[in-house]
């Protein structure tokens, strides 16, 4: 399947047009929905097939973001053999009370899986927790990048960012 193509179905099942409000309170005019691309059996295994070219050759882990990132994370795990750990904002209220979960262990090298990269501000803050217990973060993926200063804020934090697609290449 071509670039062109991919980023054509992506469009077609993900993006949204209609007001979107941003957890910053910015409003949108149209916004990329991560539940729709995971809800679509074909649609993720392919994507995940193509953001497997995107892991540097020395992961050794991915980490999933909640939510967007969970069912992103648990594809792009089968399909590149890499175990996969999931990230909560907040440690779980109940139950194991974690954070982290999965089968983490510190020291591996762990790359970031999100759904969109606006700000850079939740994979920043997640790269803070992991770095904590021990993990070297230095990359990230994402399915789409918006132009909104996350690049910017993660390489100032040594991180890279590896998107499948901008929104510039995203068909109109």
């Amino acid at each position: 399947m071509t670039p062109a193509t991919l980023a054509a179905r992506i469009t077609e099942t993900a993006c949204v047009n209609g007001p979107f409000t941003l957890p910053d309170g910015q409003e949108l005019d149209s916004y990329f929905d991560e539940y729709r691309l995971a809800c679509d059996p074909y649609l993720l295994r392919d994507v995940a097939v193509a953001m497997a070219a995107l892991v540097p050759d020395d992961a050794e882990a991915l980490a999933g973001i909640a939510l967007g990132g969970v069912p992103l994370t648990v594809a792009l795990s089968a399909a590149t053999g890499l175990p996969a750990v999931f990230l909560r904002q907040q440690p779980k209220r109940y139950g194991s009370r974690r954070q982290i979960e999965g089968t983490f262990v510190p020291g591996r090298r762990v790359v970031l899986v999100d759904d969109v990269v606006r700000s850079g501000g939740q994979l920043l803050a997640m790269t803070g927790l992991l770095r904590t217990v021990g993990a070297p973060v230095t990359d990230a993926l994402c399915v789409l990048e918006r132009p909104l200063g996350g690049r910017r804020l993660l390489r100032t934090h040594g991180i890279a960012l590896h998107p499948l697609l901008t929104e510039a290449e995203l068909p109109s």
